[in-house]
Formats: C-alpha cells, structure tokens, sequence
C-alpha cells in the first residue's frame, strides 16, 4: 500500500504532521478532512522495502558494445510506449542491486558541489534524484526529499536507512543543517567515506591474502596431522623399523585425535565463553570497558581514538563559528560518536562547564588525549578557540596519516608473525616425517 507523508492545520490553527498508509491521495484527504484536518501537503513516498543489488561488471570496450547494438528496436518499443524485455529487464536487476559506498560519495559529492552553487536543499535533492542510476538509492532520496518538502532536515529522514548511511555520516549531515553550515559538513562527510573507504581497501590487502595463507596452512596442517602421519607410520610398522615419529609429532596426533573424539567439548567451551563475553559486552559496565578497550587495543587503538577526536573537534568548530557557545556546540557534536569512553568524556565536559570548571578537564584525565592536543585547547580558550581549533584538526590531520603509515607498516609484520609460526609447526608436525620416508632414513633401523 503506498505510503504518504501529509501536512495538515487543525481547527485551533496547529500544523500537524504524520506518516501513514492509505489507499490512495484522495481517500487519504477524505480522511483528514472527516477529522477536521485541513490539508497543506500530501507527498507519496517510498512503498516498498529497499533492496540490495550486485555489483557491476565493467565493461572493457563500451564503443564496440555501442556499434554492435541494434536500437532500432528499442526507439519502436518507445515510440509505442512500451519497453522492450531487455530493458523491463534491466529494470528489474537494477531494482535489486545493492547500494554501495561509491554510490554515497557521488551523491554527497554531486550534492556538495550544488550547495556550493547556491542550490536549496530541495532543489538539490530533486537534480540529483533524476540522475540517479540506481534505483534502490533513488527511492531512497525521494523519500529524503519528501521530509524536506514537509519541512524536516535531512538527517531524520537518513536514521531510517541506518542501514545504507554511516551512523557517522548522518550525525555530520546533523551537525551541519543544526549549525547552518551544511556545505561545509558535506565536504568533511566526503572526505569521511574516502579515508573510510581507502583505510578499509588497505587494511584489506595485508590481511585476506595472508588470513587465506594462515586458514590453507591450518587445514593443511591438520589434514597431514590425520592422513598423512597414519600413513607414515604405517610404512615404519610393515618394514619392521624401530624408529618413531617426532615427538611433536605423536603430541599433536594425540591432540587431533582427542578434538575428533570429543569434538562436542571444545564447542562447548568455546560457546559458554562466546555467551559470556556477548553478554557481558551487552552490559553498560561490559560495553564502557569493550569501547575503552578499542581506544587502547593494540595497532588500531591510538587511530580509532584520533578519528573520533578529530570529528568531534571538527563538528564543534562548525558550531562555534556559527555562533554557538561552548556547551551548545558539545551538546549538538556528541552524536558525532557511539563509543560510551568518548561520549562520558563530552557530557563530563558539559558539567564541568555547568559547575563553572574548565570543560578540557575531563579530556585530560582520561589519558587518551595527547599532551599537545590538551596544550592547543588551553591556549585557545586563553585567546581565540575558533581560530586554534583549525589548527588543532589540521594537526591532528597530519597526526591521523602518521598513525595510518605506522599501522600499515607493523600490520603485515604482525601478520607475518602469526603466519609463520603456523609454517614453522607445519613443518615440524608434517613435513619433517614426510621428508624423512622419503630419504628412506628409516629402512636402516629396520636392517
């Protein structure tokens, strides 16, 4: 059933708004006037669930495509109206094709470049939609663009599709439409999804090669732990041979045995403990201490602290040169993040300031933030904050890359590590038997 989103006046003067489901526009305004509800708007939004879609597949000559193609068939379908089955097709797929990170960099950045323009949201909104390929994403902003015709910001309408727009993300367009500074939050939520997504495709490349190397040498390791070491001392056993496996060797056939025999024990175990630490985790105690612990892990700690910072300092600078005071700006910036550390550390901030105590205290005290970036707030609350907050990100900017070259460099090293002691067992467990069979080492303990 479609679904409408209506403005309406009630009989006092009061402008109400709501959400529903309704047959069609006209039942809907039968409805509403039956109430004593004067409509202003009636927008149709989307109706159906949004799904997800495959990846493209890249075409290599797309002139060589085009000059093989017959359209003549096609401009006869539309001449009658009608589409073509390969087009009703292509429809079809494109309803069910999965809305990617790419497809929210374009639209933030099509998006931006017309603000800058001087473009209305709506306006905006609306040349975009009709350019917009994917037909998941592009109800999606028709729905944006029916709350901001019915007077909504942007950002309510996204926490509905949490699901397509980073949690981050929606909280810098929230930050940017509360402050009055939305083109400057849509180029940091640009620069965002690209750090995001470069950070992600990176991190990526160390780790899946060497994760597969790491998973190929377990299964290895166990798969010659059960076939081949039965085998090898079969051969010692029927030439009469006195000599005996490694001593790692006959350990970890014992052990392999024991998992296959009690397969169900470690399940267990390893269940019971999943439960406990998921349920402690669930815990306001357990998720604090889940969410400190990502700001101190080892490699990833010190960056993922840096990032939440970073946006937090950015989104208060937003606010204050858009004339917020201090508290204001930490109030509305908060929402920047989920990590319960970094949100206790704001509304400590807040208190402090409601006390009349310095509000960097708590960012202090914690531990978590670097002496120099205590230093620059200081210094800007004795002369101009504004002015040294841009300097402070533009820091903490060159901090943040510094960071990511240091993590880049000690990831594969770490990773190495593991994947080596994994192949150094291999070798000892499997191959140390197997090459000796095949020296034929054993047939002189068996003369």
């Amino acid at each position: 059933m479609p679904v409408y989103v209506y403005r309406a006046v009630t009989e006092n003067g009061i402008i109400v708004r709501n959400r529903v489901e309704e047959v069609n526009k006209s039942t809907l305004m039968k409805k509403l006037k039956t109430n004593d509800l004067t409509p202003i708007s009636i927008i149709q939004v989307r109706s159906s669930l949004i799904k997800t879609r495959r990846k493209k597949k890249n075409v290599k000559d797309i002139r060589e495509v085009i000059g093989n193609v017959d359209t003549s068939n096609i401009v006869r379908a539309r001449e009658r109206g009608k589409l073509t089955y390969w087009e009703k097709l292509n429809e079809s797929l494109a309803k069910t094709e999965k809305i990617t990170t790419r497809d929210i960099i374009i639209f933030t950045q099509n998006f931006y470049l017309l603000k800058k323009a001087n473009f209305n949201n709506i306006h905006a909104l609306s040349t975009i939609i009709e350019s917009t390929e994917n037909l998941s994403f592009k109800e999606i902003l028709k729905d944006i663009l029916a709350g901001v015709e019915a007077g909504e910001n942007m950002y309510t309408t996204m926490e509905y599709y949490s699901d397509v727009f980073p949690y981050l993300y929606i909280n810098m367009i929230r930050v940017g439409e509360l402050s009055g500074s939305l083109t400057i939050s849509l180029e940091q939520a640009v620069k965002y999804l690209e750090d995001s997504n470069d950070l992600n495709k990176k991190v990526r490349s160390v780790l899946i090669p060497n994760i597969a190397q790491f998973v190929f040498l377990l299964i290895a390791l166990f798969a010659g732990t059960i076939f081949a070491i039965p085998a090898i001392q079969n051969v010692y056993d029927s030439v009469g041979s006195t000599a005996t496996l490694p001593a790692v060797t006959i350990w970890f056939s014992g052990v392999v045995d024991n998992l296959i025999a009690y397969w169900y024990v470690p399940l267990i175990i390893v269940g019971v403990v999943a439960g406990i630490i998921i349920w402690y985790v669930n815990t306001p105690k357990g998720k604090y201490n889940f969410h400190y612990f990502k700001y101190t892990m080892p490699i990833f700690g010190k960056l993922i602290f840096a990032l939440d910072f970073s946006r937090l300092m950015k989104a208060m600078l937003l606010n204050l040169n858009n004339g917020m005071r201090i508290q204001e700006s930490l109030e509305v910036s908060k929402n920047i993040t989920k990590n319960y550390v970094m949100l206790s550390m704001i509304e400590a901030s807040i208190n402090n300031i409601l006390i009349g105590q310095s509000w960097i205290e708590p960012f202090e005290k914690s531990g978590l933030a670097s002496s120099m970036i205590i230093e620059m707030l200081k210094i800007g609350m004795q002369t101009n904050l504004a002015e040294m907050m841009e300097k402070l990100v533009e820091y903490m900017e060159i901090d943040i890359d510094n960071i990511m070259q240091k993590i880049m460099k000690v990831l594969p090293e770490a990773v190495y590590s593991i994947v080596g002691v994994v192949l150094i067992f291999f070798v000892l467990v499997v191959l140390v038997p197997c090459i000796s069979v095949y020296m034929g080492d054993f047939l002189f303990d068996a003369i």
